[in-house]
């Protein structure tokens, strides 16, 4: 222990939100039932915790801590557990308790999982067990139903780490601590009380390693007790092998092979396995990643440099240099630096023919750092070390590293990359206004020795100051970035780099992080020229290293940008910045795969890096997204064309993923839909976990542009949780955006509100302008379909309306068709002249073929009767011309309901028809229920048993609505069906949809005519 930081108590437990509720929804059922749950857990990550959370939440009755042995009162048998359940409950509800169940011996267990079968004979009791998540599950909890605790999500330690500090906490140090706790809480407040308040405030170095053996033993706890010398060993080795392989499991057959190599005498097995371990087929993994890190740092340190060396003779043998030359350099005796260690170590990490993970590669870089003396070169170890960690999603890995970078005296070049880095990191996880000025002086750092990185790093900076809704920030990036590199050039683009895998040193110094993938593409359509305000094409996640590029032939001539609107989902600007670059190696390689051959791409061994006399992409984009930006787009489309044409024969995620953005931003929403997907496959096959967010974002956008709800949807919620997984919380945030916009024509206010309240929370704190609006305009559509006008343009009024508050400079137009009708049918018309006109604009563009549709629907919403009619017909024969199910429904919808009040009932039940059976035919349940009520307000029945009957409720819903018609309260619902009152909210939500009515009287009414009715029909029957 270096310190004596006193550590606060935590007041609140920070995340763990699903566990909560699964907690919350046991004591809530002891109104009506008993019931039992198993929470479990790795040591340190809140067991206990979130057991005393329960007992302090418990009012409705007493609570009963039980625990082994006799003096803890444990009975022998369930009889006898029983009875004294019996006992302390009386007539009231009764909490037991009982944390770390596993320590019971058998019998106890026995007796406790038999009770637990048996509760309600006891009265009503919640029986709450711990139990080790560090093992196998006792085969007496087996059957229980359990809840995993996993570790904290970066922004919860984060706030835990706050909490208990006070927030004063050097951010360097913060960075650092988080990734070592990696989201075990216990773990983090160990590592906080062993620092100096010195040491938190960065004013002394922290000491090395800073989770060391005492600290992480003494979270681990009496997990680490090892019964034998063979099982410690067996233990150690595959700790050992895992520190240098690609995920948490290792190959059974290496481990044995090592396990010789330390003692050829003895024949070891993997029979029977120790309780930490789990085998699955042919791999070991420890069931706790804790517990692995506690038994490498706790073992003696001959016998784990020995391991290392036994792994690193047999994967040697094997044929696997990178993992054996990382075992080597573990099993050195000191740490004195080893330069010709170091750099063999940093050359095969660069080598794209050894087949390795980022993660990996990662690992060899941040090893050679460590064994390198030189201030230089260790910076620039550093620095790859923490790129392969953003290629990998792991940002959290990535900061820490940078700042051993920054300690480090180093060249300008270098600065420059761990610079475009951070800021990398922060525009997918932090303030985008950081981004945007960490970005900026990467690029000036880079200029002189490696343009075209400089030029990514410019068109990464624009992309944040698009995030922030900054027009004026990014077009004065865009033109002020630094050129290309020539195409006729051949040269070093860099010191350290003959290709894009390998420096002069061994170094990536090419990694394309900013430029080669680059994210989310454009996030919104072209805009006239007196307004702009198009995502720029010139997305750093769009511009492409200028070695990576591929000859293309013309996609679209320049006339061609037929549909240049499909660049924008129904209510997007496209996909949202967000996605955020992705980095990937420049010269195609991602996780080990071989490197490319073609022009342009590769230097030769000497380490020059060619520019072959092939069309830039980076010019590409920065020409196209200018254009767009400035409202011209005749000259945005040929550039853009390139990008997607150059995807056709080319299958490297950055290159697919690029073409889907310039896609969409052409308007060919199919070519975007097959680009997302087959980028989508490369990055999972690539194994660049930080791209897979970025794709299914694009897939999103695309589907929600093609009318595919559904599919859109299913693709947000993998992204979101991708994105959480990558630490990509401003990615997530994007996600999150999407999946309001799909909840909001569905039947789930529920939903919206809490995608929107997520998108938001994220959005507000990093500065997300985009994923703001489109979260906003969520919300308001959701009030929109629901019959709540009012609500909807008080809400869109803050989006489209002049005034400093006004939406994302590309997003608030999309909006305004929703804001009319909103005012339309609040009888607030004056409010919408002034941007109907500017919309007018924007459909008279071109760039959204929905758009001029939209428009005549907006003129018929105000215009008076003898010239509405005409409006709306218009308005239906420009939908049939631009296609979209969802669109042109919400039209017939409004022209139905105008023609029903004109008295013209048989046109109306036509258009209202129309109008159901497209909001069916794209899930949009909340419009299709207004559609429903008009039709039932003409006296039709909608067809296949819609709204008006009950055929249409599931068992449950209908169980519901039979006890809300018939005067109860959802309290007394919930009692009477043994389930929550939020179980009943939610069903009763979905009966009001799906029947079409807006309150408990009309329900009531519907259910005694469907029951009147069905007792008619028997009677008939009868007769």
């Amino acid at each position: 222990m270096t310190g004596e930081t006193t550590v606060r108590t935590a007041v609140r437990i920070h995340g763990r939100s699903a566990q909560r509720e699964a907690v919350r929804a046991l004591l809530d059922g002891l109104r009506a039932r008993s019931g039992h749950l198993v929470v479990t857990g790795e040591p340190g990550l809140g067991r206990t915790a979130l057991l005393q959370w329960a007992a302090d939440s418990f009012r409705a009755g007493p609570v009963l801590r039980l625990g082994p042995g006799e003096d803890r009162g444990a009975p022998a048998t369930a009889g006898e557990l029983l009875t004294t359940l019996r006992k302390a409950a009386g007539e009231a509800p009764l909490l037991v308790c009982v944390d770390d169940a596993h320590l019971w011996d058998a019998p106890a267990r026995s007796a406790l999982s038999h009770a637990a079968e048996r509760l309600h004979t006891a009265g009503r009791v919640a029986l709450l067990l711990s139990v080790a998540g560090h093992r196998a599950v006792d085969p007496e909890f087996a059957r229980l139903p359990v809840v995993r605790l996993d570790p904290l999500a970066p922004s919860h330690a984060d706030a835990l780490l706050d909490e208990v500090t006070d927030g004063s906490t050097d951010p360097a140090v913060r960075e650092h601590l988080l990734a070592e706790a990696e989201g075990n809480p216990a773990l983090l407040l160990a590592l906080v009380r062993r620092l100096t308040p010195a040491e938190l405030r960065g004013l002394r170095p922290l000491p090395r390693p800073t989770a060391d053996a005492g600290t992480l033993a003494a979270v681990a706890g009496s997990a680490l007790t090892c019964p034998s010398a063979d099982a410690r060993d067996l233990l150690l080795t595959v700790a050992a092998a895992v520190r240098a392989a690609d995920g948490p499991d290792v190959d059974t057959r290496l481990v044995l092979d090592a396990l010789r190599h330390l003692d050829p005498v003895s024949a070891p097995t993997a029979n029977p396995l120790p309780d930490v371990l789990a085998g699955a087929g042919d791999r070991l993994r420890f069931h706790s990643p804790l517990l692995c890190r506690a038994v490498h740092a706790t073992a003696a340190p001959d016998r784990r440099r020995a391991a290392h060396r036994a792994l690193a003779d047999v994967l040697e043998a094997d044929g696997q240099p990178l993992p054996a030359l990382l075992h080597r350099s573990w099993s050195l005796s000191g740490p004195a630096p080893v330069a010709r260690l170091a750099d063999r170590l940093a050359a095969v990490a660069a080598d794209g023919t050894t087949p390795a993970s980022h993660g990996l590669r990662g690992t060899a870089y941040a090893r050679a750092a460590e064994l390198t003396a030189d201030a230089p070169v260790r910076a620039e170890r550093y620095t790859a070390a923490a790129e392969q960690a953003l290629l990998a999603g792991r940002p959290d890995r990535a900061r820490p590293l940078l700042a051993a970078a920054r300690d480090c005296a180093a060249p300008a070049v270098v600065r420059g990359r761990a610079e475009r880095v951070r800021g990398l990191a922060e525009l997918r996880d932090g303030p985008v206004g950081d981004a945007h000025q960490s970005l900026l002086l990467a690029a000036s750092l880079l200029a002189e020795d490696a343009p075209a990185e400089a030029a990514s790093a410019a068109l990464a900076a624009a992309d944040a100051a698009w995030a922030a809704g900054d027009l004026s920030s990014c077009l004065a990036t865009l033109s002020l970035g630094p050129a290309p590199v020539p195409r006729d050039a051949a040269g070093m683009l860099g010191p350290a780099a003959p290709d894009a895998a390998t420096g002069a040193d061994g170094l990536p110094g090419a990694v394309d992080l900013a430029g080669a993938v680059d994210g989310a593409g454009p996030g919104g359509v072209p805009v006239p020229t007196d307004q702009p305000g198009h995502r720029h094409a010139a997305d750093p996640r769009h511009a492409a290293d200028p070695r990576q590029v591929v000859a293309p032939r013309h996609a679209n001539a320049p006339g061609h940008a037929t549909a240049p609107g499909h660049a924008t989902v129904p209510g997007h600007a496209t996909p949202g910045y967000a996605a955020v670059p992705s980095a990937v190696l420049a010269g195609g390689r991602t996780g080990g795969a071989t490197p490319r051959t073609d022009a342009g791409a590769r230097g030769g061994p000497g380490g020059t890096r060619v520019c072959g006399a092939v069309p830039d992409p980076v010019r590409d984009h920065r020409v196209g997204m200018r254009a767009l930006l400035e409202g011209r787009l005749d000259r945005a489309a040929p550039s853009l064309g390139q990008v997607v044409e150059r995807a056709r024969t080319d299958d490297r995620p950055e290159t697919l993923l690029r073409a889907a953005s310039a896609a969409l931003l052409l308007g060919n929403v199919d070519a975007a839909r097959r680009a997302g997907a087959r980028a989508l496959a490369a990055t999972r096959q690539s194994g660049s976990e930080a791209l897979v967010p970025q794709a299914l974002e694009y897939l999103a956008y695309a589907e929600l542009r093609a009318g595919r709800h559904p599919q859109a949807r299913a693709h947000a919620e993998e992204g979101l949780r991708t994105a959480l997984r990558a630490g990509q919380r401003n990615t997530a945030a994007h996600h999150q955006a999407v999946l309001a916009l799909a909840a909001s024509i569905e039947d789930e206010p529920a939903t919206v509100a809490r995608h929107v309240t997520a998108a938001l929370a994220t959005a507000r704190r990093h500065g997300l302008a985009q994923a703001a609006t489109l979260a906003e305009w969520a919300a308001a559509r959701a009030d929109l379909g629901r019959g709540r006008p009012q609500d909807a343009a008080d809400r869109l009024g803050l989006l489209v309306l002049p005034g400093p508050g006004r939406g994302h400079f590309a997003v608030w137009r999309l909006a305004v068709p929703c804001f009319v009708e909103a005012a339309a049918l609040a009888g607030r018309p004056e409010d919408t002249h002034e941007v109907l006109t500017d919309f007018a604009g924007w459909a008279a563009f071109g760039a959204d073929p929905q758009a001029a549709a939209q428009l005549a629907r907006c003129h018929a919403l105000l215009a008076p009767p003898d010239r509405a009619d005409d409006l709306y017909r218009r308005a239906l024969a420009r939908h049939d011309e631009a296609g979209g199910d969802f669109e042109r429904a919400r039209t017939a919808l409004l022209y139905g309901k105008w023609l029903r009040r004109r008295r013209r009932p048989r046109e109306a039940r036509g258009r209202l028809g129309t109008a159901l059976a497209g909001f069916d035919r794209c899930g949009a349940g909340v419009w299709a229920a207004q559609a429903r009520a008009e039709l039932r307000a003409l006296g039709a029945a909608p067809q296949g048993g819609g709204a008006g009957t009950l055929t249409g409720l599931t068992p449950q819903q209908l169980r519901i609505a039979r006890h809300v018609a018939e005067g109860a309260t959802n309290r007394e619902v919930a009692l009477t069906l043994a389930v929550s009152t939020r179980t009943v909210d939610y069903h009763l939500r979905k009966v009001f949809a799906v029947l079409g009515v807006r309150s408990r009287l009309e329900l009531a009414r519907m259910v005694e005519h469907a029951d009147r009715t069905r007792g008619d029909r028997r009677a008939g029957d009868r007769m």
